[in-house]
């Protein structure tokens, strides 16, 4: 027996270190932390500020010995959401990879109502300003740029502070039914304008049914400007 355990110590002795090598628990928190900070680094020269805390990795997770260093990346958009995933993986001899979910919170800039607006009232400048939101809170997204609003109509009331987002927002009626338009077909090569009567309400980028005053055929474009429609030819 005494003979039997000398070989095996011997024989142990002879295998390659890394045989017992593996990437522990606290190996793929570090990867998902130096990740996390690199982002955190990058957005704060955004003019964003994060916090995050890396979630719960089991202590006793042993994967394969990873030759090349750990991979990382977001399963999705960070900016969308509190709780993103980073995706650790190894792509050595033996492939392997594992979900690592964090707790995050991220403010910046993002334009808000100055006071209380309501349903149909058109934004200006004046009527929004910019302060500093939890931008991640809202998977609606936020909009930061007041010239992106300026002339939009509010679908619904809100309060002051309320954070501006894009589901908020519709584009005026840019050609109301009756108006005499400028009728636009146009091609790759060339295009032609004549005049015509909408025949239904429309925004920048919806359609309508357009009549020609000319040959009083009727058919569907899209509003480009305010009294313009487009059809393709």
């Amino acid at each position: 027996m005494r003979t039997i355990f000398l070989a095996m110590i011997g024989f142990l002795a002879f295998l390659p270190i890394n045989a017992w090598a593996e990437t522990t628990g606290d190996d793929i928190r570090k990867a998902a932390t130096d990740f996390l900070q690199q982002w955190v680094r990058q957005e704060s020269g955004e003019g964003y500020r994060v916090e995050f805390e890396v979630g719960h990795i089991d202590s006793r997770l042993a994967l394969a010995d990873c030759k090349e260093p750990l991979q990382t990346s977001f399963t999705g958009d960070p900016l969308e959401t509190t709780r993103p995933s980073v995706l650790v993986s190894c792509v050595g001899e033996r492939p392997w990879r594992m979900y690592v979910t964090a707790s995050m919170e991220v403010f910046g800039p993002a334009l808000v109502a100055s006071r209380a607006l309501a349903r149909g009232e058109r934004l200006s400048a004046a009527l929004v300003e910019t302060q500093s939101v939890q931008v991640n809170a809202s998977r609606k997204g936020i909009m930061e740029n007041p010239e992106d609003v300026a002339g939009m109509m509010m679908r619904r009331p809100v309060q002051a502070g309320t954070v501006i987002t894009a589901d908020l927002l519709e584009a005026p009626i840019a050609v109301e039914r009756g108006d005499h338009v400028i009728i636009v077909a146009r091609s790759k090569n060339f295009s032609i304008s004549s005049r015509g009567v909408a025949q239904n309400s429309g925004a920048i980028g919806e359609q309508v049914t357009v009549e020609n005053l000319r040959s009083a055929r009727r058919v569907r474009g899209t509003v480009v400007a305010k009294g313009r429609v487009e059809i393709p030819m």
